[in-house]
């Protein structure tokens, strides 16, 4: 694939990028940001629910993420008027779009990981 970085702009939610690349790691790069569309990918989650299948994730950093994918468009928070709150998060059309991908870098680190017993 030829590089197109510095050959086209690209505007996402306001904000400038040089290179596709550039705009898909600011997107979906990151410690947290991956992980969480991962584990989305099978339906929706409740906020606990997800924020304990993330190992070692503060709720400081959970909140960013999510907040984050949510402006982004790769995720919808539905909050539920019960006591106590309920809120569950899932993908939108773009966030399953790039669950491929996830997937994909997932089995590469299967691949050139050892598995711990």
């Amino acid at each position: 694939m030829e590089n197109q970085c510095n050959k086209n702009k690209y505007i996402f939610n306001g904000d400038i990028f040089f290179c596709s690349l550039e705009l898909a790691v600011n997107v979906i790069g990151g410690k947290w940001k991956s992980l969480i569309l991962y584990h989305l990918q099978n339906g929706a989650l409740r906020s606990s629910e997800l924020q304990q299948l993330i190992h070692g994730i503060s709720n400081k950093m959970f909140t960013q993420a999510v907040r984050d994918l949510e402006k982004d468009g790769l995720i919808k928070r539905t909050v539920f008027p019960v006591v106590p709150p309920k809120v569950e998060y899932e993908l939108t059309e773009l966030g399953e779009s790039v669950i491929p991908i996830i997937n994909n870098l997932a089995l590469w680190g299967r691949k050139v990981g050892i598995l711990c017993e």
